[in-house]
């Protein structure tokens, strides 16, 4: 049984390392990478992180696409992908944790104003302003699967108080809890800090939208580490402008890269990073490992997407 890794992002991980890392594993496995496939007939396990429409369609025989991460919408999406081929995703802790990490430090930033600082720094300028309380600031995150109720216990650490909104209802000791359309402005309007690690699926498309918008406070900030579909850029650009919300953080965003002539480049509410709020594989290597294992046994996989509700 053959597992062909297909990366595509050099710059995060070329397919060698992590075929050297999954070798430690299971040295005697058949692992390919995508500049020396072999026979496509071999292929049983294609590993992507990017992943192309009609891809699968490559490997007469593949059976499972794992993806080294936890969004799998790009792949379910595909209409051409057989309803034989299984679609599984990593379990997120190690970059769960980064993620949580990430969403902190824009807040802290904010809290302690170390933008306006900056900002004073390049005019020599010597001015103070009061932090922001963590016991005074609501945080509320979007999304309350793995990495979301990480993001979650991270804030509560740190004695922010803490709102939580996701599909279907969840009690999470000392969070708000909301759930479905129903209940969103309620949790929007309250919060100080919108963190949105949604997956992208047809409800959540533009979830962020000139309607929605309006429902924040306008002393808020967007932080977007989920799905870059989420959010409507074009209405955000016209909501900061007018002063609907105090700014945006956009780890990811539409189309990635970012092309130049996006106006998010040089908005002076907005700060890009290039999709890395959540970057290390860690010990997420071995459920590729199990997996392999497990299409071998035919025993049931470790994280299968649902086709039906897209993620």
């Amino acid at each position: 049984m053959a597992l062909l890794i297909d990366i595509k992002q050099p710059q995060w991980l070329k397919d060698e390392e992590l075929r050297e890392q999954l070798l430690v594993y299971m040295p005697d496995a058949d692992i390919r990478c995508a500049d020396d496939p072999g026979d496509l007939e071999d292929i049983d396990m294609l590993t992507v992180s990017d992943y192309g429409k009609g891809e699968a369609l490559r490997y007469p025989n593949l059976k499972l696409v794992q993806k080294t991460g936890a969004g799998v919408e790009t792949i379910l999406a595909d209409e051409s992908l057989p309803p034989s081929i299984r679609v599984t995703r990593l379990r997120t802790d190690t970059s769960g944790h980064e993620m949580a990490e990430f969403t902190l430090a824009c807040v802290l930033q904010e809290q302690r104003h170390l933008r306006a600082y900056w900002h004073n720094q390049a005019q020599c300028l010597w001015q103070a302003y009061a932090p922001r309380r963590a016991v005074e600031t609501t945080v509320a995150v979007l999304g309350l699967g793995r990495i979301g109720r990480l993001i979650v216990d991270k804030f509560l650490s740190c004695d922010f108080k803490v709102a939580g909104w996701s599909r279907t209802p969840k009690d999470i000791e000392n969070v708000a809890c909301y759930a479905g359309t129903g209940e969103l402005p309620a949790v929007l309007a309250q919060a100080d800090y919108v963190i949105s690690v949604l997956p992208s699926t047809p409800d959540t498309t533009l979830l962020f939208n000139r309607t929605s918008l309006t429902w924040m406070k306008p002393t808020a900030m967007l932080i977007n580490v989920g799905r870059g579909s989420l959010v409507d850029e074009q209405d955000l650009i016209q909501a900061l402008d007018e002063n609907m919300l105090a700014g945006a953080v956009l780890d990811v965003m539409q189309t990635e890269p970012l092309p130049p002539s996006s106006p998010l480049w040089r908005h002076d509410k907005v700060t890009l990073t290039p999709h890395v709020s959540g970057w290390h594989l860690g010990d997420a290597i071995k459920d590729i490992v199990e997996n392999y294992r497990r299409l071998e046994t035919g025993e049931p996989l470790l994280n299968q997407a649902d086709r039906e509700i897209g993620y």
